[in-house]
């Protein structure tokens, strides 16, 4: 292991997140500046995670086949020159600052699929064993990314005017360029593995047809669509047990400090306790029973009564949350051949994005219905998640790496 490669990595993903952070919340409030209509807000929000559908495979793959560095050092180097663009498109008025946000959107978004080509890096340079901790350093990275982020942006927004954050992603970005440009070093020699080409959707049909690794994707999927649960109706529900009117600064705030103490407990977990807890339970059982942690927290959370409890529950939600997803990503690794690494993160990705399109377009009418509605059905879904994980993922899985596909005659 590396350890000035892992550290690059955990930077890439932080600073994306961080400027991730940076912006989405921001979104809204300019959008009203701009005067933009439902429509045009939805597709600047939506942007992002469209691009990283479409593309997260796209970079994965190509990441096989040229090495992980140089997809990396042009990712990040083009986010800088997305927020930038933010930056500038935030400066101006009316339609002409929503078009130039909204392609500055969509090139982030594009960049952003490179977690994919960190997490193939990461299994690179990890022994199969220890691929679940290792993901969990990029776990960890997410959350705090998602956690500095806001408060980042909210300082910039402050300081320098509505272009300030936008600046502020793209030095992060830039920062981080420079530094993977003289420390990281290459992963993967390109060439050194026959990596099979195959069409976009033909690439998609042959990942999900692997028998467990289709499976784990499709647990990734669904744990994903159960956790936007929290992410798109928590500031509503907030709002609607303390009687505080959405529209006023109280609710926003609110809001960012529950994002936030989620994001810490998220994080820390990732970091410091999926190394253990994979050692004594293993990657089945461990993603089951956070599947179940998950299933009792969106359970029980539309029905607290106070404070206390509230943080109780979101604390379980991230926790099941935070420890699902390293150990997820650390088999898909150990059940995919070495020369298709990216491309096999690139697909589970890239279902990931489409779980955060549907779900709020899913769960924000089931809310507007019936409050508990959506935090029950995705419980149930959970929990039936968590018994067919627990049930099919521990037939004779050991975590060693598969062998590489050989080319044809």
């Amino acid at each position: 292991m590396r350890k000035p490669s892992v550290l690059i990595i955990f930077l890439t993903v932080f600073i994306d997140l961080v400027g991730f952070g940076i912006v989405i919340p921001l979104l809204p409030l300019y959008g009203k500046a701009f005067q933009a209509n439902w429509w045009e807000l939805t597709l600047v929000m939506c942007i992002f995670s469209v691009m990283q559908f479409i593309f997260s495979p796209l970079l994965g793959r190509l990441s096989d086949r040229v090495g992980r560095r140089p997809i990396l050092l042009l990712s990040t180097a083009a986010s800088a020159v997305s927020y930038a663009g933010f930056a500038y498109g935030s400066t101006l008025e009316g339609n002409t600052a929503l078009l130039v946000i909204f392609i500055s959107r969509a090139v982030a978004g594009l960049c952003g699929a490179n977690i994919t080509v960190a997490q193939a890096y990461i299994a690179d340079i990890s022994k199969p064993e220890e691929r679940s901790k290792k993901m969990g350093y990029i776990g960890m990275a997410f959350g705090l990314g998602f956690v500095f982020g806001p408060l980042i942006g909210a300082a910039a927004r402050t300081w320098f005017g509505m272009a300030g954050p936008g600046w502020a992603a793209a030095t992060f970005c830039a920062v981080n360029f420079v530094l993977a440009f003289f420390i990281l070093p290459e992963s993967r020699k390109p060439n050194s593995e026959y990596a099979p080409q195959r069409p976009h959707l033909d690439q998609w049909f042959h990942t999900l047809r692997l028998p467990k690794v289709g499976l784990l994707i499709d647990v990734f999927f669904l744990a994903t669509f159960c956790f936007t649960c929290f992410e798109t109706t928590i500031g509503y529900l907030i709002c609607q047990k303390f009687f505080i009117r959405p529209e006023s600064e109280q609710a926003g705030q609110w809001q960012s400090y529950l994002f936030a103490y989620a994001g810490v407990v998220g994080a820390l977990v990732q970091g410091g306790a999926t190394g253990r807890l994979v050692k004594v339970m293993g990657e089945p059982k461990l993603i089951a029973m956070n599947l179940f942690l998950v299933a009792i927290s969106l359970a029980i959370l539309p029905f607290f009564t106070g404070w206390t409890i509230l943080l109780i529950l979101l604390a379980l939600l991230a926790i099941g949350s935070g420890l699902m997803r390293p150990p997820i990503f650390g088999m898909i690794s150990n059940l995919t051949s070495a020369n298709e690494q990216g491309v096999t993160s690139g697909v589970a990705q890239s279902m990931g994005a489409l779980a955060r399109i549907f779900g709020p377009m899913t769960l924000i009418p089931l809310y507007y219905y019936k409050p508990a509605l959506p935090y029950l059905i995705c419980s149930v879904l959970a929990f039936f998640t968590g018994l067919i994980a627990w049930h099919r993922l521990s037939k004779n899985y050991t975590p060693t790496r598969v062998e590489v596909e050989a080319p044809p005659a």
